[in-house]
């Protein structure tokens, strides 16, 4: 895909999702797409280059509004910063490495959500299940075996 259509598609999502279209918007999205999971600290080193001056509050600010939008969705691992990503609109969960802090994405084994029950839903209308998996990256075991 070329970087013309690219942009071209993001401004798209953008607009349906009911955004205006602006350059820091377009940054930060493009930022975070298909770099699995970014802080927000990492998303202002990927736009500094294209987005000169943009403060860490500015990301933040745009980050909200993406993921308020449903374009983004923000997960918040125990003692992590909240991470960005781009895929959204299905059930899957997060692995975490506990000595690397690495995160990767584990996808739901029933498929549809949600793809756990409680044994007591309180009354609720259960419609996700958010699962943070815990082990050791395999960098990590080499790393340790080594």
């Amino acid at each position: 895909m070329t970087t013309e259509t690219h942009r071209d598609d993001a401004a798209a999502r953008l607009r349906a999702a009911g955004l205006k279209v602006t350059a820091p918007r377009l940054a930060v999205l493009d930022a975070v797409s298909g770099h699995g999971h970014l802080d927000a600290d990492a998303v202002l080193a990927r736009v500094t280059g294209t987005l000169h001056g943009t403060s860490l509050q500015s990301v933040y600010n745009v980050l909200g509004a993406l993921t308020d939008a449903g374009l983004l969705r923000r997960i918040e691992p125990a003692e992590s910063p909240a991470l960005y990503e781009s895929r959204t609109g299905d059930n899957h969960h997060h692995v975490v490495c506990t000595r690397c802090h690495a995160v990767a994405d584990v996808d739901c084994v029933v498929g549809e959500p949600p793809c756990l029950a409680p044994s007591d839903a309180a009354g609720f209308a259960i419609h996700t299940a958010e699962v943070t998996f815990w082990g050791l990256c395999a960098d990590c075991q080499r790393e340790l075996a080594g």
